[in-house]
């Protein structure tokens, strides 16, 4: 028995599944900047927020132009990634280390975007869809800023601020660094 599906089928189950993410990641990002403690990397989440409003308008626009309704098709690994990003807010939650995780697992999620929208644009060059590749690529432009973004906020705020207070901890705890209390003999 032979599958009639195509590059296009395949284009627009996809573009379900990122019109889910959206959603989903619009949802998530206002609860990861009530999380964050540095009032930059809250800045920054706010920002994308905005951002993935105008993403899930051109997704919206995208549906249009190819003729589709737009309607979600679940995610499971984009859904596991906000889960997971989700359970270090609450795992690191008062910890100096709280503003890494959530950057870690926030750029995990820009780099499943990242993916997919490079996909997604190179399917609808594929595809004849000059307009739609366009809107995409705009999409995966503001998803590797945020990236680079959040790279610049790890790197010059979060990672120091968790490593200064490791450095802290090493100092209090000399057993952490690997060394004993003498023994009576």
């Amino acid at each position: 028995m032979t599958n009639n599906q195509d590059l296009f089928d395949l284009f627009h189950r996809k573009l379900r599944e990122m019109w889910f993410a959206e959603k989903k990641i619009h949802t998530s990002l206002r609860k990861m900047a009530n999380a964050a403690q540095s009032d930059a990397l809250r800045a920054a989440f706010r920002k994308h927020e905005v951002e993935t409003q105008h993403q899930i308008a051109r997704l919206g626009t995208v549906f249009g132009l190819i003729d589709r309704t737009a309607k979600e098709e679940v995610s499971i690994a984009l859904s596991a990634l906000l889960d997971e990003c989700m359970e270090a807010a609450v795992r690191f939650k008062n910890s100096s280390a709280l503003d890494a995780a959530l950057i870690a697992g926030a750029q995990a999620v820009e780099h499943h975007e990242i993916a997919f929208y490079g996909t997604l644009k190179a399917w609808a060059d594929q595809l004849g869809m000059k307009e739609a590749a366009g809107l995409l690529d705009e999409t995966l432009s503001e998803e590797k800023d945020t990236d680079q973004a959040l790279t610049q906020l790890a790197e010059d705020i979060a990672n120091p601020k968790a490593k200064k207070d490791h450095a802290k901890k090493d100092d209090d705890e000399p057993s952490r660094r690997g060394h004993r209390a003498p023994t009576a003999a």
